[in-house]
């Protein structure tokens, strides 16, 4: 489209049709998007070039996911930890096993036969002094 201006001369505007640039993601998409971001390995400037969407974009989503994870349930997700086993140290009984839980920067040793649910108030009260 052309436009006559006051001194007589021409000025070019052009008409962009089509789709606007800004999108609207649809959740299930941004959880997906997130969850390939945290893979092993995962680069997220590369999730991000490959969904076409700015790293920070990824980033500010990423945030709000861990947001809304802590407001639902207030707890960490839990996980498995791989178990280390050393040889046993000299001097001890080997009579009796003897398991070493490090939790928080505290361990704690567990002979068999503790009761259980003393274990639990102990590991939860380790867990919870460093909240």
């Amino acid at each position: 489209m052309m436009r006559d201006l006051k001194d007589g001369g021409y000025q070019r505007v052009e008409v962009l049709t089509g789709p606007g640039r800004r999108r609207v993601w649809d959740e299930a998409t941004k959880a997906r998007v997130v969850a390939e971001s945290y893979a092993p390995g995962a680069v997220v400037s590369a999730v991000a070039r490959r969904w076409q969407i700015a790293p920070q974009q990824l980033f500010t989503w990423r945030r709000e996911a861990r947001a809304a994870s802590s407001e639902a349930g207030g707890q960490v997700a839990l996980s498995f930890v791989p178990i280390v086993s050393d040889p046993p140290a000299t001097g001890m009984a080997s009579s009796g096993a003897l398991i070493e839980v490090a939790l928080a920067g505290a361990v704690v040793r567990v002979s068999p036969g503790v009761d259980q649910a003393l274990l639990t108030a102990v590991l939860r009260a380790v867990r919870a002094s460093t909240a």
